[in-house]
């Protein structure tokens, strides 16, 4: 830390004649200046060494050397064990017998004792005094509070020799024993002060006389019996001593009793008792009290009569030397007499620190308690501030219903702390358990008049308010709240007055309460509709189905496909879980919007499959019964018809149109069935159901639905099975004619009968074909188990070598069952394997996301494919830019090339030819050389883009071969559609090089460096306005450049030709401006300019002319140039001539001031604006000092006016040349 010292002339005279009154008085005349030497003016601080080791040299006038100040009060901390305590009671922590020891010890040796219980119930004492004093009181705690060591010793009879008087040790124990002894003395409990002695001095005495231990019972327990222990003389000295005194006061000692106000009894009795041990030590008389919960006031004083007298007279004197007395104060006023944080109380209160003041909630009254004078002095204050208070402040209560009194409140507190600050008052408002309706105000008088008149008014707006009830559905509550409730506290601002409830989101209620004022509550209701318009607008939804193979395309990769349909539709589209069975795309926003989001997401399906889309008329009557029970009736035409989509339009709209989505064949034979259905309903409608367990059902229905389907050939009727989501699962029903439905019910009868009918049967089956219906966890069994109404089929064990397979369940069942069995064996013993060779690295890419295409491949051609494991070592040479080997490299089939296909032949080779069509083919795309880096773009954007886009690996060319080819490698299709896309990029890459040789034209000016500034503008703005308006760039020259005129124009031709006609005529501008010169007093331009230039930009922007100050240091420092059109500037220079003249009256003034009010310098004569000289008129020489170390050959003398030299205190460095815009910023 360092300061500075500011010295003048004045203050030096005073310190030198302070310091050396000897040296000037007669060696300088008084009419002559003395100047001091530099360590005389500047005495230099002490060194770190003794004072004696710089000899030579005069004693530094700062004084000697400080020496350190050792503290005199030293801290010692020692810990006690639990094991090692003497008093282990913990129940009364500080108030047992270690408590009173330490207290013993502290008033024998004067130390400070603090004793604090640790976690381990150790005791942890920390004793602080002086050094003398802490070691006198540690020792006697490891005395008094430590467990002294002992030690006993069991003897037996022939450890004790009779007949020899030698010591034996084992025999201390007894003889310690034998000495001790214990003395108990019932004496009237009246006496033991006496026995005690004042402070217990006495009995501490005789303790240490007698070498025994007395214990005398406290004054609060009523025990008469003493107890002495110690050795025995010890015991029988201290017994002795003890009746002694005993006797010779109930001998001496007579009592009496005198009545005092039970509340004055505490002072009587002290703090801790010492008020009575101080009467028994100064007069030796023992005052006994009576119990504190005794209504009892006599108070019996017994000692020797002739020292009755002055002990009752210092009992009267205690206990009046404590008054308490009680000041009247309205209850209101209590907390502005404590004052706010206690501060007109706290300054009684450290007046008069020995007066306890006490106030009481709810009562009109203040307690004051303490010596009688300074009650006295309280009570004159309080009474004094109450009387203030009773002037200066007021109080009235109104009654408001209790209903308003959180409006009152307001949001936060907000209205009330508004009324609160701005009158300056206290406003207390009941809670609404005390159910009261008076508010109370508290303050300045006119504040309070003006609270309540606005409280009034508040309560009469409430009473007009009005509340309208808004019916909003609670789907829409979160969204109007919105996000931390952002959106309903714009709606609060916008309409302050309007206090908007929603109702708890578990009341299921769709009523949104408004009030307030009539008006505003209409307004706000208004807002809030058209909110609620919008949002019903935008919450329309239509579900799209969409097949579930496709929903992957319509994410696209990345998401790129669904996000950007949604930012450019502005909708919300959601998909079904991947888990989930629907097919159905959910679309939700406006209508339009979410019927142009519905138009592309089907386009994306037609484009990727053979998708039909036709319409069917029928009619609208009929719809309800085509879509059967929960929909019934149309899913089993969508299920039998491969899954298309059929659409019935929404019920009440009328409409006839019924639209069938799917591939074109199926929707065919959809429509058709449809129009049977249709035409059964109009013809005869007749339902039957039947019940048939759920395992049965497939068994039913047949492999692809054969055996429904004769059943359904046969009759005419339509069968309809419940679907996994169905309640009812046991539950057929059959559609139709009647005497259709009658006979496809009793065929369908029979077939479950015969369900019902169990049997068990068996077959042989090679043992080498048992492995195949076990493997995989018995997945065979399981499938024909499903499919064939939950027959059992038991192989026997492994490695019993039977061949006897048992079938367990209905007998038709059983029997489809062991025809299946034989189709599998024949199929696993006309089973071969068949090997395609594709090169490894397209073996990922046939088997698709998680082996999608390879799953679809193995149960569309019952076959096995196995690939080959993937050999790093063999993989294709380097890749190329864009991560894919050279297309042109010639295949030569390896090992883990070979990919195995097992089954029958004929399956082999239709799943060989699926493969096959799988593998990647590569085509070559024309595409100039120029346009490749386009392509790839930045950091390889532009080809991930298309890779990912078209699910193709595209490969250009190193940079080197400048080739013209960009291979496209993927599936067939892909290709294709990559192919086009990359025709289309490079269609767009060759418009937009057109588009850059056509904005290449450019145009070089030559224009003044003169006007640059002026074209370019404040921070750009001119130039930045020109550019955008003519969508053109503009150069202006570097600083280094040789043609520092040339101004270069670029973009398309006609913007460039007008930009440059702008800056022509700009230029045109500003060579009709002049320049002229007008010299203004330096001090005045300052003030010109303004704080940070505001005021002079506002003048310059008054008068559209430029003002140029000129720099710190200039030649002319009173010259000012002012640009811009002649009458402009000669408008604004007689403005500033004017602002000039205007400003110097107040510079004079000031200086003029400022040289009255210097001090009158002893050295300089006397005059206020006068130098040293007065005869010569020049300025100060300021302070002279004599063999300074700026005298010295080389230095400098510092410059006395520098403010960096001589800074300022609490101000930093301030440069050396200052600009009256102020300091630069870098």
């Amino acid at each position: 830390m360092s300061s500075v010292a500011v010295l003048t002339p004045e203050s030096f005279a005073e310190h030198r004649s302070g310091l050396k009154d000897q040296e000037i008085t007669g060696c300088v005349p008084e009419d002559e200046a003395y100047i001091p030497t530099y360590l005389e003016a500047f005495p230099p601080l002490p060194e770190k060494g003794a004072p004696g080791e710089k000899t030579g040299e005069p004693a530094s006038a700062w004084g000697s050397k400080i020496r350190p100040i050792k503290a005199s009060v030293i801290t010692q901390v020692f810990h006690v064990p639990l094991e090692e305590r003497r008093y282990k009671d913990n129940s009364q922590f500080g108030e047992g017998e270690e408590a009173k020891v330490c207290l013993d010890i502290m008033q024998r040796t004067g130390a400070h004792i603090e004793l604090s219980l640790a976690k381990d119930q150790g005791l942890s004492i920390m004793v602080t005094g002086k050094l003398d004093s802490v070691m006198k009181a540690r020792k006697e705690i490891v005395a008094r509070l430590q467990t002294q060591v002992s030690q006993s010793y069991h003897l037996r009879p022939d450890c004790f020799n009779f007949n020899s008087r030698k010591f034996n040790p084992d025999s201390t124990h007894l003889a310690l024993q034998d000495k001790r002894a214990v003395e108990r003395l019932s004496l009237e409990k009246a006496f033991h002060p006496f026995i005690a002695g004042a402070h217990n001095r006495l009995v501490q005495e005789l303790s240490q006389e007698t070498g025994a231990r007395i214990s005398i019972p406290p004054p609060s327990l009523p025990k008469d019996e003493i107890v002495i222990t110690g050795e025995k003389e010890a015991v029988a000295l201290a017994v002795n001593r003890i009746r002694a005194i005993y006797e010779d006061k109930k001998r001496k000692t007579t009592t009496i009793s005198v009545e005092v106000k039970k509340s004055q009894h505490k002072y009587i009795i002290g703090p801790k008792g010492n008020t009575l041990q101080e009467i028994l030590e100064a007069t030796g008389v023992s005052v006994e009290m009576p119990p504190l919960d005794s209504a009892s006031e006599t108070i019996i004083l017994r000692g020797e009569p002739d020292k009755l007298g002055p002990a009752l007279t210092q009992v009267y004197a205690k206990a009046k030397s404590v008054m308490v007395m009680e000041v009247s104060a309205p209850a209101w006023l209590h907390r502005f007499i404590i004052g706010k944080k206690g501060q007109n109380i706290g300054r009684i209160t450290q007046q008069l620190p020995r007066v306890h003041i006490e106030f009481t909630d709810g009562e009109e009254r203040i307690s004051l308690e303490g010596p009688t004078e300074e009650v006295e002095q309280a009570q004159a204050q309080i009474q004094e501030i109450i009387k203030d208070l009773l002037v200066r402040m007021d109080y009235t209560e109104v009654s408001i219903d209790q209903r308003f009194h959180r409006h009152l409140i307001g949001k936060n507190g907000a209205n009330i702390n508004r009324i609160k600050e701005q009158y300056k008052v206290s406003v207390r408002i009941p809670q609404d358990s005390e159910r009261s309706n008076l508010v109370r105000i508290e303050g300045d008088p006119k504040g309070v008049q003006m609270a309540r008149r606005e409280l009034i008014e508040m309560v009469q707006r409430m009473e007009n308010e009005r509340t309208k009830d808004l019916i909003v559905e609670q789907k829409f509550h979160r969204t109007i709240i919105g996000q931390k409730g952002e959106k309903i506290k714009e709606v609060r601002d916008k309409f302050p007055e309007v206090i908007i409830t929603f109702p708890d989101p578990s009341q299921k209620s769709d009523i949104v309460q408004l009030r307030g004022p009539k008006n505003e509550v209409e307004k706000c209701a208004k807002f809030l509709q058209k909110i609620i318009a919008e949002l019903i607008e935008n919450s329309f939804s239509l579900s799209v189905p969409i097949f579930k193979q496709f929903h992957k395309n319509i994410i696209g990769k990345g998401g790129a496909n669904i996000k950007k349909i949604r930012e450019e539709t502005n909708t919300k589209i959601d998909l079904p879980t991947e888990n989930s069975n629907s097919e159905m795309i959910v679309i939700t926003g406006k209508k339009s919007n979410c019927e142009a989001a519905r138009d592309r997401v089907l386009a994306i399906q037609r484009d990727l499959a053979n998708i039909k889309e036709t319409e069917v008329a029928i009619p609208a009557r009929l719809h309800n019964s085509l879509i059967g029970s929960k929909g019934c009736l149309v899913r089993s035409i969508m299920e039998d018809c491969g899954g298309v989509h059929i659409h019935f339009p929404s019920e009440g709209s009328g409409s006839d149109k019924v639209t069938i989505r799917g591939p074109a064949g199926e929707v065919e034979k959809a429509r058709k069935q449809l129009l049977q259905l249709a035409e059964e309903k109009q013809v005869n409608n007749f339902t039957a159901d039947l019940q048939a367990k759920p395992e049965y059902h497939k068994f039913l229905i047949g492999r692809g639905g054969a055996n429904i389907r004769r059943v359904r050939d046969r009759t005419g009727a339509r069968i309809i099975f419940p679907s996994p989501d169905d309640t009812e699962q046991e539950l057929i029903t059959i559609v139709g004619k009647e005497e259709a439905v009658r006979q496809a019910q009793k065929e369908l009868e029979i077939l479950v009968k015969n369900l019902d009918d169990v049997v068990e049967d068996s077959m042989e089956v090679e043992v080498r074909h048992h492995r195949h219906f076990v493997c995989r966890r018995g997945q065979v069994l399981r499938e024909l188990a499903e499919e064939y109404g939950g027959v059992a089929v038991s192989f026997p064990r492994t490695g019993s070598n039977s061949q006897r397979v048992t079938l367990k369940g209905a007998k038709d069942c059983v029997e489809a069952v062991k025809k299946r069995i034989q189709e599998i064996i024949e199929d696993l013993e006309s089973q071969v394997s068949v090997e395609v060779a594709i090169p490894q690295r397209h073996h990922r890419a046939i088997m698709g996301p998680k082996g999608s295409r390879i799953q679809h491949i193995t149960r569309e051609h019952e076959v096995q494919i196995k690939f080959p494991e993937r050999d790093e070592g063999a993989a294709d040479a380097s890749p190329q830019e864009n991560g894919d080997v050279s297309p042109e490299a010639e295949f030569v089939p390896r090992k883990c090339d070979i990919i195995t296909i097992s089954g029958r032949a004929e399956k082999c080779e239709l799943a060989k030819a699926a493969l096959l069509a799988l593998v990647p083919i590569t085509e070559d795309v024309e595409v100039s050389y120029d346009l490749h880096r386009y392509i790839i773009g930045q950091k390889g954007s532009g080809i991930r883009k298309l890779m990912e886009e078209y699910e193709v690996n595209i490969w250009v060319p190193q940079p080197e071969k400048q080739l013209d080819v960009i291979k496209v490698t993927g599936l067939a299709a892909n290709v294709e559609r990559a192919k086009l896309g990359l025709l289309e990029r490079v269609k767009e890459l060759q418009a937009e090089q057109e588009d850059r040789a056509l904005r290449s034209f450019k145009v070089t000016m030559c224009v003044d460096p003169k006007f640059h500034p002026k074209i370019i503008g404040r921070k750009g703005a001119v130039i930045s306005q020109i550019r955008k308006d003519h969508d053109v760039s503009i150069q202006f020259p570097d600083k280094g450049d040789e043609q520092q005129d040339l101004i270069v124009v670029s973009g398309y031709e006609r913007n460039v030709e007008e930009a440059r006609l702008a800056i022509q005529l700009l230029v045109s501008e500003l060579q009709e401006m002049v320049s002229q010169d007008v010299h203004l007093d330096p001090r005045t331009h300052a003030r010109i300019i303004g704080a940070r230039g505001k005021a002079i930009r506002k003048l310059m922007e008054e008068f559209k002319v430029d003002i140029r100050f000129p720099q710190p240091g200039s030649d002319e420092p009173d010259k000012v140039t002012v640009t811009g059109l002649p009458d402009t500037v000669d408008a604004a220079i007689d403005h500033l001539l004017n602002l000039e003249e205007e400003y110097l009256l107040s510079v004079t003034e000031t200086e003029t001031l400022a040289a009255y009010m210097k001090p009158p310098s002893r050295y300089g004569g006397g005059g206020g604006a006068g130098g040293l000289d007065d005869s010569s008129g020049g300025p100060a020489k300021g302070f002279v000092v004599r063999d300074a170390p700026w005298n010295a050959a080389g230095n400098k003398a510092p410059d006395m006016s520098s403010a960096e030299d001589f800074p300022t205190f609490g101000s930093g460095v301030a440069p050396k040349q200052t600009s009256a815009w102020g300091p630069k910023k870098f």
